[in-house]
C-alpha cells in the first residue's frame, strides 16, 4: 500500500466511523477502487485504534468519571458517595449514574461480542462483497430516515433499560457486517425504543470502546500470526484517522444533538445505488 493510500483510507476511516455511512463498508469500497484485494490486517487495525483514540479524547470526561465511580464502589462497596446535585448514592453505588451506566455497556456488550464471534468466521466473505455493501447502505439509509419522524423529547441514562441496552448491543453486532452504519444503527436503535437523543448518542460511543478494543486485540493476534507489517502507509493512515475521527465525531454530536440525524439518508442511498451498479457493470 501507498501512503498516498494509507492517507486517504485513514481519512475514510476517520470521517466514517461516526458519521453514519459504514466505516467498514467504505473501506471495502475504497480498498476494492485501488485494487487492494489482500486484506491489510495491521492497516485495519491501526486506522481503527486511531479513531478509538478520538473517541476516548472527546469522551474523556465521561470516561473518567465512570472510572471513578468504578474505583469507588471496588473500594468503598457499602457507601459510595452521594453524586453532588442530584443525591445518588446508597449500598453498592445502585443509584450511582455512573454505574448505572457501566451496567448498560456490559449488557450491550453481551450480543455484540456473541454476534462478532458469530460473523467472524464469514469475514473473508463479507467483506469482499460489494454488492452486500451497497444493500445495506441502502438499508443504514432508510433507518436514518425513519429517524426524521420521530419525536426527539425522550428518556436520558435515568429511564435507559437494559433490555434497550441489550437491543443497541445487537444492532452494534451486526454492523459488523459493511455497509451497515455502527452509530446510524446504534443511534436509531435507541431513539426508537424512546431514548433521548443525546443520551443514545452518549450511549452509543460509549458502548463502542470496548467492543472496539476487544476487536482489535483479536486482530493483533491474526497480524501476528500473519506476519503483517506496520509500514509508513500504515503510520499515516492512523495519524489521520485520529485527526479527521475527532472532528467528525464532534461535528456529529452537534447534528445529532439539532435532530438532523436522518440528512445522511440521501448519501448512504446514492452510495449504495452506486455500489450495486459499479458491482454489476
Amino acid at each position: 500500500m501507498e501512503i498516498y493510500q494509507g492517507i486517504i483510507l485513514g481519512i475514510l476511516q476517520g470521517l466514517t466511523e461516526f458519521l453514519p455511512v459504514s466505516s467498514s463498508g467504505h473501506l471495502v469500497l475504497g480498498q476494492n477502487f485501488f485494487g487492494i484485494t489482500e486484506p491489510a490486517l495491521a492497516f485495519d487495525i491501526s486506522v481503527h485504534m486511531g479513531t478509538f483514540a478520538a473517541t476516548v479524547v472527546v469522551f474523556r470526561k465521561e470516561i473518567l468519571s465512570i472510572l471513578k465511580s468504578l474505583w469507588g464502589l471496588v473500594s468503598n462497596p457499602v457507601g459510595v458517595k452521594a453524586t453532588p446535585g442530584i443525591g445518588f448514592g446508597g449500598p453498592a453505588g445502585k443509584n450511582d449514574p455512573n454505574i448505572r451506566l457501566s451496567l448498560l455497556i456490559i449488557t450491550g456488550s453481551i450480543p455484540t461480542a456473541c454476534i462478532g464471534f458469530f460473523l467472524k468466521q464469514y469475514e473473508h466473505v463479507i467483506f469482499s462483497s460489494v454488492p452486500l455493501v451497497g444493500t445495506m447502505l441502502l438499508v443504514t439509509g432508510t433507518f436514518l430516515w425513519l429517524t426524521r419522524s420521530l419525536d426527539h423529547s425522550g428518556a436520558g441514562v435515568e429511564g435507559f433499560r437494559h433490555k434497550t441496552a441489550f437491543l443497541v448491543g445487537i444492532c452494534q453486532g451486526l454492523a459488523v457486517i459493511p455497509g451497515i452504519s455502527r452509530s446510524g444503527a446504534t443511534i436509531s436503535a435507541a431513539v426508537f425504543a424512546g431514548i433521548e437523543r443525546k443520551t443514545a448518542a452518549r450511549f452509543s460511543f460509549l458502548l463502542s470502546l470496548p467492543a472496539i478494543f476487544g476487536a482489535q486485540l483479536l486482530s493483533i493476534k491474526d497480524s501476528m500470526s500473519s506476519n503483517s507489517t506496520f509500514g509508513d502507509a500504515t503510520i499515516y493512515g492512523a495519524v489521520v484517522s485520529f485527526i479527521t475521527g475527532y472532528f467528525a465525531l464532534v461535528l456529529l454530536l452537534k447534528i445529532v444533538d439539532r435532530g438532523k440525524f436522518y440528512m445522511f439518508a440521501p448519501y448512504c442511498w446514492a452510495l449504495g445505488v452506486f455500489a450495486l451498479l459499479s458491482a454489476l457493470i
